[in-house]
């Protein structure tokens, strides 16, 4: 697979002039190997370990000596959240070292999972988070029917069929929930598979923990517990209900996205595009879709829906710059609003109202509202805020 450039490659690189230690964050299989490989062959005398490799794990059994002898070096530590006493003796070194470009770090789990077992380097460390591939990055390697139905992670996508993706993301979730979430404590496999299947088929629902905890037979605070440790490992999207002081009944539970519309199409078992657009769920991958692809292009936005009592609803409300941007999401070729979405935008009052929607090419929709495709997102954005 050739080496498809990335967004945060040149964020990366500028925060490695500027910070001791650098993080890459993201799901597993995401591209963050294949990123820092990439960055590491520009660097002279870099150093890259695996940590899931038992000989580059042994290296590190007294990591202050082996580390101490590596001054003057880009060190990457791959799946860093295996081992994450070391940032313990990380910190120590670029304490007394100076500079900057020491250590690249690598992770499958969010900051705040990895900090509960680590020593902090606040001011020391800045944060990047990986997406699997964004539309942007691959317009003009993937037609859209396949990243609508493979999802974003590289191996899925850029697989030789539908078939080979297809067991690609099977065997992903198998390995994710039998191996990758043993690192964490106080689940069980088939009880996560099983609400991971049932979230799929929720997908951009507001989410009721007493259903599901019904349906598994386990605890509202065992769901909720699930549920964050998916999302503290890029599995799942929770957003939260955007409040205003209008006085107006808000809904008050959050929504739950998965994170990949590949991985939502494996559970549900819809191997092709023409099985996904047939399917009664292809509005609500088509809002994942969009979501992943504004969380990946703005990652300091912050995001909620709103919804009321009476009927008020947009999909997406992004905090940007200053800016109110409202998204509502229609999943078709002639899309249109609702009275509900005109009167959420009443309520809202946004910069801006976009309409994402998988059309050719997007056009000025009213006073206000304009609607926009994939690839036409963040210039619409970007010119409102």
């Amino acid at each position: 697979m050739n080496y498809q450039k990335r967004n945060i490659q040149k964020s990366v690189t500028e925060s490695l002039h500027h910070f001791p230690v650098v993080a890459i964050l993201g799901p597993r299989q995401c591209g963050k190997s294949t990123l820092a490989k990439h960055l590491l062959d520009g660097m002279k005398n870099a150093l890259y370990l695996d940590l899931e490799k038992p000989s580059d794990l042994a290296k590190l059994e007294d990591a202050e000596l082996f580390l101490s002898s590596c001054r003057g070096r880009c060190v990457c530590l791959d799946e860093i959240q295996r081992k994450p006493e070391i940032f313990t003796v990380i910190r120590s070194l670029v304490d007394a070292w100076g500079g900057n470009g020491h250590f690249l770090v690598l992770g499958s789990a969010s900051r705040d999972l990895l900090n509960q077992s680590s020593e902090s380097l606040a001011g020391r460390i800045a944060y990047k988070r990986l997406t699997p591939f964004l539309y942007e990055e691959i317009s003009r390697a993937a037609k859209p029917e396949r990243y609508f139905t493979r999802g974003g992670f590289p191996r899925s996508l850029m697989a030789a069929s539908d078939a080979v993706s297809l067991e690609w993301r099977e065997n992903f979730i198998t390995t994710f929930l039998e191996r990758d979430l043993l690192l964490w404590h106080g689940f069980t496999p088939t009880t996560m598979r099983r609400l991971w299947l049932m979230l799929a088929h929720v997908n951009g629902q507001t989410v009721n923990y007493a259903r599901l905890a019904g349906s598994l037979g386990v605890s509202d605070t065992t769901v909720r517990r699930y549920i964050d440790l998916l999302s503290e490992t890029y599995m799942t999207e929770v957003i939260p209900p955007y409040f205003s002081n209008l006085g107006k009944r808000m809904v008050r539970a959050p929504k739950v996205y998965l994170s990949d519309n590949g991985i939502t199409a494996a559970l549900l078992r819809l191997p092709d595009f023409t099985a996904l657009c047939g399917h009664p769920v292809f509005g609500s991958i088509w809002e994942q879709i969009v979501l992943a692809n504004l969380k990946g292009m703005y990652p300091d936005a912050q995001f909620a829906f709103y919804r009321t009592s009476q009927g008020s609803e947009m999909d997406f409300v992004m905090d940007i710059r200053g800016k109110t941007i409202a998204v509502e999401c229609k999943a078709t070729s002639a899309p249109s609003l609702q009275k509900g979405n005109y009167l959420a935008a009443e309520d809202i009052h946004p910069t801006h109202t976009i309409v994402a929607a998988p059309v050719e090419k997007g056009w000025p929709l009213a006073k206000g509202f304009t609607v926009a495709n994939l690839s036409e997102l963040r210039n619409t954005i970007d010119f409102f805020v």
